[in-house]
C-alpha cells in the first residue's frame, strides 16, 4: 500500500491559473530520451490527458513499450520508420528512410488538425532532422502552428538550435557510462 491514498492534499489534481500548451526537446548522446517520454505518457494518463506518440525512426526492430502502450488507455503509439538509417546494420536506401518521415510529418500535421489529442510525441525527430530525412522549416511549421494548450514532446540525439530556441523546456540526457561500451548486448525491458 502506497502513502498516495493517505495523501492530504489533492495536489496532483491543481489546475494552472493559465493553462498553455508546451514545447519539450528531450535530447542529448545518453539514453534515456524516449523512456522520458513515455514516463510523461503514464503521468499524462493519470490526468486523463491523450496523447498520440508517432515514432520517426523506430519499427524495424521489437520494442517492448509497443506491447506496454496497448495496456494504456488514451494512448496512440504509431511506428513509421525503418530503422535507425545507417546503423546497426539497416540495409533501407535513404530514399525509403526519407519518405517514411515524410509520411510521418503528414501524420504529425493530421493527429494536431484531429483535435483527439492534447500531448503529441514525435520520437527521434530530432535523428530524423540530422539525417535531413525531414526538413528543418517542416518541424518549425508544426512548432509554430500547434495549438495554444497542446504540448508537443520532441525526442532524439542532436537537436537543432532553432527547435531548442523555440521550445519552452529542453532537457539534455548525457551519457556518462554504457554496457553497450562493455559489449553488454541490449537488455530487454531497460535498451529496448
Amino acid at each position: 500500500m502506497t502513502e498516495h491514498a493517505n495523501k492530504p492534499l489533492e495536489i496532483d489534481r491543481l489546475v494552472p491559473k493559465t493553462p498553455c500548451g508546451l514545447t519539450v526537446v528531450i535530447t542529448g548522446n545518453g539514453k534515456g530520451k524516449t523512456s522520458s517520454a513515455l514516463g510523461m505518457t503514464v503521468r499524462a494518463c493519470g490526468h486523463g490527458l491523450r496523447t498520440c506518440i508517432i515514432q520517426f525512426m523506430k519499427g524495424d526492430l521489437y520494442a517492448g513499450e509497443w506491447d506496454g502502450i496497448k495496456q494504456l488507455q488514451g494512448v496512440e503509439l504509431i511506428t513509421t520508420g525503418k530503422g535507425f538509417c545507417g546503423l546497426l546494420g539497416n540495409s533501407y536506401p535513404f530514399k525509403e528512410h526519407r519518405a517514411n518521415a515524410q509520411d510521418a510529418i503528414q501524420l504529425v500535421k493530421e493527429k494536431i488538425a484531429s483535435g483527439r489529442f492534447e500531448i503529441l510525441i514525435m520520437d527521434e525527430i530530432n535523428n530524423a532532422l540530422h539525417l535531413k530525412l525531414v526538413d528543418l522549416e517542416q518541424v518549425l511549421e508544426i512548432l509554430q502552428s500547434k495549438p495554444p494548450l497542446m504540448h508537443l514532446i520532441l525526442t532524439g540525439r542532436d537537436a537543432h538550435p532553432q527547435v531548442i530556441e523555440l521550445a519552452d523546456t529542453v532537457s539534455e540526457v548525457r551519457e556518462i557510462k554504457h554496457a553497450f561500451r562493455k559489449d553488454i548486448e541490449p537488455q530487454p525491458g531497460i535498451d529496448y
